[in-house]
């Protein structure tokens, strides 16, 4: 049992997981949703397994067809951007500290279309605008390209966004 931590010794209300038992748990933790490696890793962790014996778990999982740090960055995108209609740059802070190599990151960005993504930026921009109820031009520009660089979109396109919502006067 050395692949146990200390801290499940000294706490009986803390159950670890055997090997035979984490490998099931594990691979139905990942069939649920998609996971990436870090987040199984810290799962493992919390049920007192970690090190060599965690790796080979993981290592069984992406053999095994559970785990895809690709597939995963896809989904996670999909859904950041479609669902919390987050910009790019938010996206990939995120993925990043989830420990997603480059590659897949780039290659999960690809679901976003340029097209889409302008579309949802002017969506935000107008909700944002009409949501304020300022006054003074300059400090409701102001709080919509704070609000919106905040969301991740890239401050260059926040201007250009914004700038449009103004001449078209719907702002």
């Amino acid at each position: 049992m050395s692949y146990l931590r200390k801290e499940y010794d000294s706490d009986p209300s803390k159950k670890p997981w055997s090997l035979q038992e984490a490998k099931v748990k594990i691979a139905a933790y990942c069939a649920y949703q998609e996971r990436c490696q870090e987040e199984v890793r810290t799962k493992l962790a919390d049920k007192g397994i970690y090190g060599t014996a965690a790796e080979d778990l993981i290592a069984t999982m992406i053999s095994e067809g559970f785990l895809n740090e690709e597939r995963f960055a896809c989904a996670f995108v999909r859904g950041k951007f479609g669902l919390k209609k987050w910009g790019r740059n938010k996206i990939m802070m995120e993925l990043k500290l989830r420990k997603i190599s480059p590659n897949c990151i780039k290659a999960g960005m690809k679901e976003i279309d340029p097209e889409v993504y302008w579309e949802i930026l002017l969506q935000q921009a107008s909700k944002k605008g009409e949501a304020l109820g300022e006054e003074d031009l300059l400090k409701k520009r102001y709080k919509v390209q704070q609000y919106l660089i905040g969301r991740g979109f890239e401050p260059d396109l926040v201007q250009t966004a914004v700038q449009e919502m103004i001449s078209g006067e719907n702002f």
